[in-house]
């Protein structure tokens, strides 16, 4: 076979594969993975997804990714793949990335920047091996032995979380007895603790430092919900290797906890209670090696804290901390206690490589923000003087306006699609209940289980709610109303709605809300957070994942202040709902005139591609940089659009780029081009050119080159035109034409039997859409 003749593929097969044989890889427990998948590509609108990376060769050996190899073929040079071979080492946490195009090979030390050409023959997994590990490690080797459990290879970790494992084995194989991990929400940190404990366990790690005893294991969460999901999720382990420390299970074992297994789940409340004692005190503080900390920033390492007394008195073990909120000054002493993260994957990572589901935030401005006394209103209950003021901290915890409450619900039950899933965040227990009334009151079906509240007060029966929620085969309950209780750990993966009707004291919390959603499902392509609080100014913290800003100076009369109680950065004390603020509140029925002077204004904030809010002028002029990277001139804009299969490159060259089709109907609204053709709204972007409605362009041919058409043709092209006209120029894609083709005549080999010819029909759809776009 001729070089120039030679395809990637044979160049792979017939140069590369022999060399990488010949050094023994894939021999011997090492393992080459062709084609192995990075990232699944950012989710879009329309049940599409942003391109995907995938790595040509990963050299695996014990349980480490060792190296990265882009392929070119032979006639190509290889220095093509360099770039691209340190991208996805870097993403993949190589220490080598090697380019080849099977006749030369290129070498990159990721760790200390060396790089060159290197001579045949390539290194065996030993020699790699070697110089990835200068420093020999017993139990570093004892782990890479041991397979990761991937259910028969039904799965796979996901590379962030096969990093975050390597990373916090690492970490015990040195020594360290604190190890954090900071994943985002909806990224799999309890997959992630399974398989360290999976790891641990078979290798037979212990505190003692030799492979003589299995490990015992603690899970430690703080609310049952998260328990019992690590529970099951811990399968794979024996069933005699596996326990739960509750109530029921210490009564029926007279009183003691149970000791005899090697992996226990339990709460920290159930830990903490007990006759005289707590109930971790009846075991000796050197009795588990490992501890897993789920939610760690929630109090677990708060100096003077119970929890914090509870790991310090089980010091000698080595203590893993889970938690999805990077460093912030109120959880500090979390970080202080566990050390700077061992891995990070941060919440826009997720979304950007698709592991998470992209948000949009409505911001619902309204008449009624504030609230002013001017003694227009009825006081039901309590004493107003005229004048007092009240802001968004006051209402439903010193301040009850209902009719205020149920305009809200209106707006955002009257836009939304009212099948889908919703979590609505309420200020207080008292008012989660008011709003699931409202809710139901207002729904459109007739369910009475539509919505309920699920808080701490709600005990069994609001756990049933949450898991009849859950489940994804029910549809009912489809909303649920809370306070804090459901900020974390509720594991729901099809919430398209999350309503923010209390104010969010912090990134922190917002990123915990936020997670409710991110989890990705089939069919969701996006979900949408309304924000009747401003909540979405948390996002002003720098890349999300920054240092915070200084806070700012309070602005603004208040007059009026009473907000519960709250742990550091507003999180729930025990029991998982903020304590009942004072009960004398003050009650206000609204007038008539003050209902009707209810207004609400909403907007939606854009997001840039590096996860930073931008506004609607800056989205515009980010859009119109990157156009004109692409597009030179008016006439080549014309020109790929006239053809439908120019224009669906062209289009997949904007969704690259971060514009899917979601995006770029944001942009019509955004230039107050609703009605107009993406054509016409691009280029009014670019050349500031008037745009032209749909139907004006539709009527210009039908009223021009249809006159004299034949008449089947004709009626076939009108068809197309008014679905153009009603939904866009995505109908006017070549995909589409077999459609109308059927839809007209019946079948596909019908209408080319009607209309001459398939040629014949293709000629008439692109002259059509030149028509449409030359002028």
């Amino acid at each position: 076979m001729s070089i120039d003749n030679e395809t990637e593929a044979d160049t792979r097969a017939e140069r590369i594969d022999p060399v990488l044989a010949a050094a023994g890889w894939g021999q011997n427990g090492s393992k080459v993975k062709r084609e192995d998948p990075i990232t699944v590509g950012r989710i879009q609108s329309g049940g599409t997804r942003g391109r995907s990376l995938s790595a040509d060769y990963v050299l695996y050996y014990k349980g480490q990714k060792l190296a990265v190899l882009e392929a070119k073929k032979a006639r190509r040079s290889q220095r093509e793949a360099v770039a691209q071979a340190k991208n996805y080492a870097t993403l993949l946490g190589s220490r080598y990335a090697y380019a080849s195009n099977g006749l030369n090979w290129y070498q990159i030390d990721m760790a200390n920047g060396d790089e060159g050409d290197i001579d045949l023959p390539f290194p065996s997994p030993d020699e790699l091996w070697e110089r990835t590990f200068a420093t020999h490690s017993a139990w570093r080797e004892r782990f890479g032995a041991v397979e990761f459990e991937t259910d028969g290879g039904k799965w796979e970790l996901r590379y962030y979380q096969h990093k975050a494992v390597n990373a916090a084995l690492e970490a015990l194989a040195k020594g360290d007895r604190r190890v954090l991990l900071t994943l985002a929400t909806g990224t799999g940190k309890t997959s992630i603790a399974f398989q360290i404990a999976w790891k641990l366990f078979q290798a037979k790690w212990n505190l003692t430092g030799e492979p003589t005893r299995r490990p015992r294991i603690l899970f430690l969460a703080d609310r049952n919900i998260l328990a019992d999901q690590a529970y099951n999720a811990f399968s794979a382990f024996p069933n005699d290797a596996v326990t739960r420390i509750d109530p029921d299970t210490i009564r029926k074992n007279g009183g003691k906890p149970p000791k005899n297994a090697s992996l226990f789940f339990t709460i920290f409340q159930t830990f903490m209670t007990g006759d005289g004692e707590p109930v971790y005190t009846q075991y000796p503080p050197d009795f588990f090696d490992f501890i897993v900390i789920d939610e760690c920033h929630r109090g677990g390492a708060k100096d003077e804290s119970e929890w914090r007394r509870l790991l310090e008195y089980f010091e000698p073990a080595a203590q893993l901390g889970l938690t999805a909120t990077p460093k912030r000054k109120h959880n500090a002493d979390t970080y202080a206690y566990f050390g700077e993260p061992a891995y990070t994957y941060a919440l826009r990572d997720g979304i950007e490589d698709g592991f998470l589901t992209p948000f949009k935030v409505r911001q619902m401005a309204s008449t009624i923000d504030e609230y002013v006394y001017d003694g227009s209103d009825d006081v039901i209950a309590g004493e107003l003087e005229t004048g007092e003021t009240f802001t968004e901290g006051d209402f439903n915890t010193r301040i009850i306006i209902q009719e205020r409450e149920l305009s809200r619900v209106k707006e955002f039950m009257g836009k939304m699609d009212q099948r889908q899933k919703t979590l609505v965040f309420c200020a207080t227990q008292d008012h989660a209940a008011l709003i699931r009334d409202l809710i139901n009151q207002v729904k459109d079906g007739t369910n009475p289980n539509y919505c309920h509240r699920v808080t701490a007060d709600d005990g069994a029966i609001g756990e049933q709610h949450l898991r009849d929620f859950q489940d994804n085969e029910k549809t009912i309950p489809t909303i649920l109303t809370t306070s804090q209780k459901l900020s974390t750990g509720v594991d729901a993966r099809n919430v398209r709605h999350i309503v923010l009707m209390r104010p969010i004291r912090s990134m922190i919390e917002f990123k915990q809300i936020i997670g409710r959603g991110t989890r990705t499902y089939e069919g969701k392509d996006f979900f949408t957070i309304w924000d009747f609080v401003k909540a979405h100014e948390n996002f002003n913290d720098p890349e999300w994942d920054g240092e915070p800003l200084d806070p700012e100076p309070p602005s603004g009369t208040r007059t009026v202040t009473s907000e519960p109680p709250a742990g550091p950065e507003g999180e729930p004390p025990e029991g998982g709902d903020n304590p009942e603020p004072p009960k004398d509140k003050i009650i206000v029925k609204l007038s008539d005139g003050s209902i009707r002077r209810i207004k609400y204004i909403a907007s939606t904030t854009y997001w840039s591609p590096e996860g930073k809010p931008i506004s609607a002028q800056e989205f515009l002029e980010r859009l119109f940089g990157d156009l004109t990277g692409i597009v030179t001139d008016e006439d080549q804009l014309r020109a790929v659009w006239s053809d439908p299969d120019n224009r669906e490159r062209f289009l997949e060259q904007l969704s690259d780029r971060g514009y899917d089709r979601d995006r770029l109907d944001d942009i019509r609204r955004l230039v107050d081009a609703p009605d107009s053709d993406l054509f016409d709204v691009l280029s009014y972007v670019l050349f500031t050119n008037s745009p032209k409605t749909r139907h004006d362009r539709a009527d210009s041919v039908r009223n021009g080159s249809l006159v004299e058409a034949d008449v089947d043709m004709k009626e076939l092209l009108l068809a197309i035109l008014g679905a153009y006209e009603t939904r866009g120029e995505s109908e006017l894609a070549t995909k589409k034409l077999g459609l109308f083709l059927t839809a007209r005549f019946g079948s596909v080999s019908e209408g080319k039997a009607r209309l001459g010819g398939i040629s014949e029909v293709r000629s008439a759809f692109r002259k059509m859409q030149k028509d449409l776009y030359s002028s």
